[in-house]
């Protein structure tokens, strides 16, 4: 007997059946929705599965193929690029029509060299400032990732702070670990005001330091890294201290005892620049710019303006050539023909070989002798000549001085005219009387105000002697009362010492 089960029975309400659902109308599918489900029976190879679909999302963080459109142009770059639209176009023509366009192709490209060399190798010290800041242009944690084979980025100054335009970390180059320490500016205008455009509070240097200390205490070399406009002069880090966050830097870098190389990479500028600086070996990118005060406030300073910054770049000598010129900087590091921003790959390789071969000077050298290489190197920077100039006319005086037969001193030395040969003499005289009191720790009569040679070795020793003596005297005018007293009740200090 069949059994029909969830049947209403005789007698019983029945529920009414609700109405039907009314459905909204279709909807136009788009692409952000998902595709409809295919029946089992779809071959394999029409399915879209989740690899495929990861496939998509990989493909995107695949190596660049083409260049990319948002890359800034200078002024002077701009026929360089319309004669690589021309190439393009061409190629693009040729490949629809199935032309053979070899030969022209190549005449192009060949005259599309030969303009970027000569664009290059004739720019002004203004465009060569606008290339250094070009946006385009490889940052430090660019370098870094690209010449290292291992990097580890460290963070903190250990006081609750890290700023992010100062990038630190231990990286190792061919197997040889460094500390590489180097300011970091951003690609946009978010990335920018995080790393505060490369301009570095108080508690960056204080990061910076703490890292070379710790690589001094592993024995690790050290690898700066310079590309900002200056240290930041805010408000805020004023009141944090950054003059003294600098010269804290300076006097330290002077002290370590590993190997230090410097890579102006971008713009160095002023004491933000050389707080991280103080280098046995300072090396500089082929188009990189390093100087005291940026352009733009050397002309108001100077000329009232801001508009003489032109001027003022051809003024400052800023360029790499004439910084290796001027002892300033070691050696000019090349850069790729039109500049490290169109040619980044091949950069980085000649970075490295620089850094590399500079490194090999002191793989070698001891402790002391690698400081005292960088204690001479500074010592000997500037240029300058002394002689007497009549009424402050420095230029005529230069040009008699050149034209003049000279005369020598008694010692041999030479002089431009008898009255300068005096003068040598006096100098040197006084000189030899200095360290010949120096010698025998004569005590003064009458102290100079200035003596000459203030700043010698052992004038110190000098100083602390008169105070000493200064203080025996003291002590035997007070007699034996002063003992008694000292002897009754000992004064803390006393006691202390």
């Amino acid at each position: 007997m069949q059994v029909l089960r969830n049947q209403p029975r005789v007698g019983d309400a029945v529920a009414p059946r609700a109405a039907p659902r009314r459905h909204a109308p279709a909807r136009p599918v788009t692409h952000t929705q998902a595709a409809p489900r295919l029946p089992p029976d779809t071959p394999k190879d029409e399915k879209q599965g989740g690899r495929e679909w990861l496939g998509t999302i990989l493909s995107r963080f695949g190596p660049v193929k083409d260049k990319s459109q948002n890359t800034a142009v200078l002024e002077f770059e701009k026929p360089l690029l319309e004669l690589d639209k021309r190439i393009k176009e061409v190629r693009k023509v040729a490949e629809e029509n199935g032309v053979d366009v070899t030969a022209s192709i190549a005449e192009l490209e060949t005259r599309a060299r030969q303009l970027r060399k000569e664009t290059y190798s004739r720019l002004t010290p203004v465009q060569r400032l606008q290339v250094a800041r070009h946006p385009n242009r490889p940052t430090c944690l660019d370098i870094i990732l690209n010449i290292t084979d291992k990097f580890v980025e460290l963070h903190g100054d250990r006081a609750g702070l890290d700023d992010p335009a100062i990038v630190c970390g231990i990286g190792s180059i061919n197997g040889t670990p460094f500390m590489m320490i180097g300011h970091q500016k951003g690609r946009n205008t978010k990335e920018n005001i995080r790393r505060n455009f490369g301009m570095p509070q108080p508690n960056g240097y204080r990061k910076a330091l703490r890292f070379m200390r710790h690589a001094d205490k592993f024995g690790l070399p050290i690898i700066t890294f310079v590309d900002t406009p200056g240290a930041y002069a805010g408000k805020n880090a004023e009141e944090l201290g950054q003059g003294e966050a600098i010269a804290v830097n300076l006097r330290e870098m002077f002290g370590l005892r590993v190997p230090i190389i410097s890579v102006v990479i971008g713009e160095g500028g002023s004491g933000g620049a050389l707080a991280i600086g103080c280098a046995n070996r300072n090396l500089i990118m082929e188009n990189a710019v390093y100087y005291v005060a940026s352009p733009e406030a050397c002309a108001a300073i100077l000329w009232k303006s801001r508009g003489a910054a032109g001027e003022a770049t051809e003024a400052l000598r800023i360029t790499s050539a004439e910084l290796v010129k001027f002892g300033v900087m070691d050696h000019i590091v090349p850069e790729p023909l039109g500049g490290a921003h169109s040619d980044p790959l091949s950069a980085f390789p000649l970075l490295k070989e620089s850094i590399l071969n500079t490194y090999a000077q002191y793989a070698n050298m001891s402790e002391e002798e690698i400081k005292l290489d960088r204690y001479a190197k500074f010592r000997k920077l500037g240029q300058f000549q002394e002689f007497v100039i009549k009424g402050g006319d420095w230029r005529t005086a230069l040009a008699e001085r050149q034209a003049a037969v000279g005369t020598t001193t008694k010692a041999g030395a030479w002089a431009a005219s008898e009255a300068e040969a005096r003068y040598i003499e006096q100098l040197v005289d006084a000189d030899e009387k200095w360290e010949k009191l120096l010698a025998e720790g004569a005590e003064w009569l009458n102290k100079p105000v200035q003596p000459p040679g203030l700043a010698r070795s052992g004038i110190m020793d000098v100083a602390v002697s008169m105070v000493e003596a200064r203080r025996r005297k003291q002590v035997q005018a007070g007699g034996s009362s002063v003992r008694a007293s000292a002897a009754a009740s000992p004064s803390p200090v006393t006691a202390n010492a």
